[in-house]
Formats: structure tokens, C-alpha cells, sequence
């Protein structure tokens, strides 16, 4: 007969393992710079200027850590993002705000979509994280202590 509760959890996805999964993430360190071709690159419709808060967000990404992994094609892809994020803001096209928010996740926008893309963005001259070393093992392994009176309850 199974034993009863839940299955045990496989083990690349246990606590103690994530030092393992630390190493796979690619790690990006914060530097402000701008990168990324400006608005005007992008053509809109009729003549029209951009609309403020596409110009904010816009900025938003190219001063994004990210940004320093972007190729030509991911530019165009947010181009276009851009444009459906004008279009958003300037026509009240609400319709359109869960495609903006499947694109921007794609490029890591929440803290949930950069764990997903396995990116790690760090603050600049922030040392990486250490794994435990052998003194803390050593320091748990000395308040272990021995249980009972030592017998054996067979004999």
C-alpha cells in the first residue's frame, strides 16, 4: 500500500538545491546606460507623435538591464509593442493590454518573468551570493546531540 501525502518533490526543485539552479541563471548587472535605437526609429500611423507615457515606458526598456542582451529582431519586436502600447494609452484600446502584457514578459518585465527566463539582475559591485561552506555545517553538525539511554531494546 502507498504511504499517504503528497509525492515527494523531484530533486532538482528542493530548497537545498538551489545553489544548483543559482548557477543556471544569467546574471546582469545594473548600469544605466541607454541602448536601443530611439522612438523615431518606429513609424506611426497618420503622422502621429508618440503619446508620453509610450515615450516613458520606451525608456523604461532601453535603460533596462536587460537591454544588454536585446538583438536587432527584439528591438523591432518592442517596436511594435511600442505601438500597440500607443495605441493603448492614446485610444483606450483595453483589448490590448493582455498582449502588451504577454510581450513584455517575454523580454523579463516582472520579477517573475526575469526567474522564468532564468536572468538575475544585480546591483552594480554586488558581490555574488556564497553557498554555505563547511564552517556552517560544521556549526549545525556540534548542537546535534545523541537521543535515549544508549541501550538496545532487542537484547
Amino acid at each position: 500500500m502507498a504511504g499517504r501525502g503528497m509525492a515527494p518533490k523531484a530533486t532538482r526543485s528542493r530548497a537545498r538545491d538551489t545553489k544548483a539552479r543559482d548557477s543556471e541563471m544569467t546574471r546582469i548587472e545594473e548600469d544605466g546606460e541607454l541602448r536601443g535605437p530611439d522612438l523615431a526609429y518606429g513609424i506611426l500611423p497618420d503622422g502621429e507623435e508618440w503619446n508620453e507615457q509610450t515615450r516613458a515606458w520606451w525608456d523604461t526598456w532601453r535603460r533596462s538591464p536587460q537591454a544588454q542582451t536585446f538583438t536587432q529582431t527584439d528591438w523591432d519586436f518592442l517596436v511594435d509593442t511600442a505601438l500597440l502600447h500607443h495605441i493603448f494609452w492614446t485610444k483606450g484600446r483595453w483589448e490590448y493590454a493582455s498582449e502588451l502584457r504577454l510581450r513584455a514578459a517575454k523580454f523579463g518585465a516582472t520579477p517573475e518573468d526575469r526567474m522564468r527566463l532564468k536572468l538575475k539582475v544585480e546591483a552594480p559591485g554586488a558581490p555574488p551570493a556564497a553557498a554555505p561552506g563547511p564552517t556552517a555545517i560544521h556549526a549545525r553538525r556540534k548542537s546535534l546531540r545523541i537521543v535515549g539511554d544508549g541501550e538496545d531494546s532487542a537484547g
